[in-house]
């Protein structure tokens, strides 16, 4: 429906931000069957830029450039695999049986499946810009994280009295505000010199600090995650193509 309305009403698009996320919630399934941060933080913003891409491209054209603008977090660094990267499980219709609803502090089913999404975001970025610079598009695939950004996004999350406590003392020491929190994703979107290809935001995947570029790691960038990730989007977004 987003689409279709967004398509409705322009003709060009220069920049789309996909924004929006849920984090660390119950293992629960979506009607559709997929994982309900999964779907929420990547297989909707999936949908939204393959929808989308004829008026980015037409925006292109108009401005000399479009960006796409995918929001991931440091916990893309903290995925519980073997070599730290996706799998596929998480992207397939298994809502409800991914590793149940425990909560510890950075660990726990909640938290795993909440890293897959976050490094999915940046894959999917990084996936986007090789097939844009193939296509010799003017488009740019930008990715951001936030930090440790006081936004309220854990605000549903009880880690026990210990953890509870601890964080009351040193999250603001440890955190930043939600505005500056933002700055990765206002550089994306509107920074002439952003480039296509980076990932900005507090310097090696840290807790606050301002937006610069953070390298990618080999699991952002494998081949095979990125044709994996694309392989199951693609099926898992088709039945919804406006």
């Amino acid at each position: 429906n987003a689409s279709a309305e967004i398509k409705s009403s322009y003709s060009s698009i220069h920049c789309l931000s996909c924004n929006a996320g849920i984090m660390a919630t119950p293992d629960k399934a979506t009607v559709d069957g997929y994982d309900t941060q999964m779907q929420t933080n990547h297989l909707s913003h999936f949908l939204l830029v393959e929808d989308l891409m004829p008026l980015l491209e037409a925006g292109a054209d108009a401005h000399g450039d479009a960006r796409i603008v995918t929001h991931s977090s440091m916990g893309r660094d903290h995925c519980h695999t073997p070599n730290k990267g996706l799998e596929e499980k998480y992207f397939g219709k298994n809502g409800g049986n991914l590793g149940g609803d425990e909560i510890k502090m950075m660990r726990g089913g909640c938290f795993h499946r909440y890293f897959q999404t976050k490094l999915a975001n940046s894959v999917h970025m990084y996936g986007l810009h090789n097939k844009l610079q193939e296509s010799n598009s003017k488009i740019r695939a930008i990715s951001a994280h936030p930090g440790g950004s006081k936004t309220g996004l854990d605000g549903h999350l009880d880690y026990g009295f210990f953890w509870n406590n601890v964080l009351k003392v040193l999250g603001p020491m440890m955190m930043q505000t939600s505005e500056d929190g933002a700055m990765g994703l206002i550089k994306g979107m509107m920074d002439p010199s952003a480039e296509s290809g980076v990932l900005y935001g507090p310097k090696n995947s840290g807790s606050k600090g301002p937006a610069v570029p953070n390298p990618p790691k080999e699991y952002e960038t494998d081949p095979k995650a990125i044709e994996m990730l694309w392989k199951t989007s693609t099926e898992a977004v088709a039945p919804f193509r406006a």
